[in-house]
């Protein structure tokens, strides 16, 4: 088992209430030249959780970071214009966002703290959308 520090968080930069799936997430990043999708998990618009990349292979959704994190993505995170940033998530999804950062809290408790990070602290990039120490104040 990888020894995980952190859960960097992620939107899919795509439209409010676009759906799109993991399949088309895998298609966008192997047309980047990666081997598979960036992320370990996905959150749909309905708040379902989906798993992407398996956990025990290192991500490739935040340079300098991925060695000992996990990526989770929800679909959104861009107003309906398609290019301003906006904190699209559902309630479905906040509510699926929160308890599989518990769960993964939970799983890698004998690693250490278990931090969890916007890929907009470690990137010149809005994703995912909002600022994670100020939405999820309460879990840092």
């Amino acid at each position: 088992m990888r020894k995980i520090d952190s859960i960097i968080l992620h939107c899919s930069a795509t439209r409010e209430g676009q759906d799109v799936s993991v399949e088309t997430i895998r298609e966008w990043h192997i047309k980047r030249g990666w081997s598979d999708i960036g992320y370990h998990y996905v959150i749909y618009l309905d708040g379902s959780v989906h798993e992407a990349r398996p956990v025990e292979r290192m991500g490739a959704h935040c340079k300098g970071r991925n060695k000992g994190s996990i990526g989770v993505c929800y679909i959104g995170g861009v107003e309906a214009d398609g290019k301003t940033p906006k904190d699209t998530m559902t309630e479905e999804q906040d509510i699926a966002m929160v308890n599989l950062i518990l769960s993964i809290r939970d799983k890698y408790r004998e690693s250490g703290k278990v931090r969890i990070h916007g890929h907009n602290e470690f990137a010149a990039k809005a994703c995912p959308s909002f600022s994670v120490p100020k939405k999820y104040a309460w879990l840092l």
